[in-house]
């Protein structure tokens, strides 16, 4: 009985924990968009000045390695499909397994993955050795609030960037993955075109945006509020950048199966199922 209560006794002290983390950090976006829209240190140039190097670095540089990472999912995913669908006589459902697989699930979690990896990282690093360094109270001194002028671009900039990365990733995936296996298989781009327009409804569109713009928020603001973290040693810096990827990884994935969970619930709810 005992050892149970305190089972009981971790599993609340854990999930209060991590409520007041995501309490935390929901403030922080918050105050971030607050300061942006209240303060005038800093003029529109300067921020947008930010948004646009946040995007080139997370965007423009990530898209070698976003192509390979593509056409690699786009073949594997192509071939299987073709291999499994023929034997089955439904080679017309190709468009929709693929749509399924890449556009709803697979593309927006390793977009995400990427993304982690590359900038989620060197935003928690930077801002974390901004505070051990003393830039942020520098900041602050010369009447700049750190939330509007550090905090608040690397978001925006990384929401766009996963955007677009995620839209880059699908095409070639689609497309570039079924041109490199056109010489394994004989089906017409016409047909396979066609079977993927016709796949594509309104609600792949909605969740392409909801959470690949969720998923580069949650990165960013993660990363920021825990680089944000760093008190004043630079010893400080790795490891809120090991938790920011940690973190990050964890709420990426609880929000994306939170929202295919709550779309295939529906779609079974309106065939009459639950």
């Amino acid at each position: 009985m005992t050892s149970l209560l305190a089972h009981i006794d971790s599993l609340g002290r854990s999930v209060t924990k991590n409520l007041e983390y995501t309490a935390r950090v929901l403030l922080m976006v918050y105050l971030a968009l607050r300061a942006t829209l209240l303060d005038k240190a800093q003029g529109f140039r300067q921020i947008f000045g930010v948004i646009s190097a946040q995007i080139y670095f997370t965007g423009f540089q990530a898209l070698p390695l976003i192509s390979v990472l593509a056409l690699g999912v786009g073949s594997i995913m192509i071939l299987q499909s073709l291999s499994n669908l023929t034997l089955l006589g439904g080679t017309q459902m190709i468009g929709n397994f693929l749509i399924v697989m890449v556009l709803r699930e697979a593309g927006p979690l390793l977009v995400a993955l990427v993304v982690i990896a590359r900038s989620g990282t060197a935003v928690a690093s930077e801002v974390g050795n901004m505070r051990a360094n003393r830039e942020i109270e520098a900041l602050e001194s010369m009447g700049i609030n750190p939330l509007s002028f550090i905090v608040f671009p690397r978001v925006v900039g990384g929401i766009i960037s996963v955007l677009g990365l995620a839209f880059y990733f699908n095409f070639i995936a689609l497309i570039g993955g079924f041109l490199i296996t056109r010489f394994l298989q004989d089906m017409p781009l016409g047909f396979y075109t066609d079977s993927l327009m016709k796949a594509i409804a309104k609600e792949d569109v909605l969740i392409f945006a909801l959470k690949n713009g969720f998923s580069g928020m949650i990165i960013f603001v993660v990363s920021c509020y825990q680089g944000l973290s760093v008190k004043r040693s630079p010893h400080e810096v790795p490891q809120v950048t090991t938790q920011a990827v940690v973190n990050s990884i964890i709420f990426v994935v609880i929000f994306n199966l939170m929202v295919s969970a709550l779309f295939y619930l529906n779609q079974l709810r309106s065939l009459g199922v639950l």
